[in-house]
């Protein structure tokens, strides 16, 4: 210790030279928190990959995914149809446990219930620990806003709020259009894959301020089955109720 110093004042420069010191890292440490992107298919089986199986076509991009990250092969599901698979998706909990849970499915404009605003999910507890937070794609939990995304911690929102929509029209089985930007309804020309993939590259590359948590919920490969060079087949479609 160097002469004329008191040990206290000795030592809270030493404190505070190591703090300083330590800086970098600690920024370092929190540019690590990782940015979250998760995409959901809807109603594509694990047999529809070629990565699991599939003989009679090729899934290239995905098997690539599965061979540099993890490949399940016991999983199980909550349901077998769209809403209580999500219930429990977006909850960690039985979809029995909630009334929307009980939906198999939700018909579109049923108004009568949907997730309960105070529920938390993934991405409310992002929110919560930081995150920005986006939807883009399929919600299929309640049509009201107080059942909507944007009231369970998502802080954007584009898509549909329904099981199933034209992939050109963007029309529910009623005839109603259901594309919505946050609460408000949409009406947009453009394949609907193409439209939530454009999307997600836009929020992806945009400057975020914090960690972002992206749910990329595709309406693909789900009903009706209409690639993106079937509008004239759209056209004449008779549309029918969703499953």
């Amino acid at each position: 210790m160097a002469r004329g110093i008191p040990r206290r004042s000795f030592l809270q420069s030493s404190f505070a030279a190591a703090a300083f010191t330590a800086l970098p890292q600690l920024r370092r440490r929190r540019a690590r928190t990782p940015n979250i992107l998760f995409i959901l298919a809807d109603d594509l089986g694990y047999g529809d990959l070629s990565c699991y199986g599939r003989p009679d076509y090729r899934t290239p991009h995905l098997d690539r995914l599965a061979r540099q990250g993890l490949r399940f092969t016991s999983n199980y599901t909550a349901a077998a149809v769209c809403t209580p698979t999500r219930v429990a998706l977006m909850t960690g909990r039985y979809p029995a446990r909630l009334s929307i849970g009980l939906m198999e499915p939700l018909v579109y404009g049923d108004d009568r219930v949907g997730l309960a605003p105070e529920h938390p999910t993934p991405a409310s507890l992002l929110k919560a620990a930081g995150y920005e937070t986006a939807l883009i794609g399929k919600w299929h939990l309640g049509f009201l806003p107080e059942h909507g995304p944007i009231r369970h911690g998502f802080d954007e929102f584009y898509g549909i709020l329904g099981g199933g929509v034209d992939y050109f029209s963007h029309r529910a089985p009623p005839g109603a259009l259901d594309l919505h930007e946050g609460n408000v309804t949409v009406d947009q020309s453009g394949y609907m894959t193409d439209l939530l993939t454009d999307r997600a590259v836009q929020y992806v590359r945009r400057r975020h301020r914090a960690p972002f948590y992206l749910a990329l919920h595709y309406t693909a490969p789900h009903w009706p089955w209409e690639g993106p060079g079937d509008s004239a087949a759209s056209r004449m479609y008779r549309l029918s109720p969703t499953r």
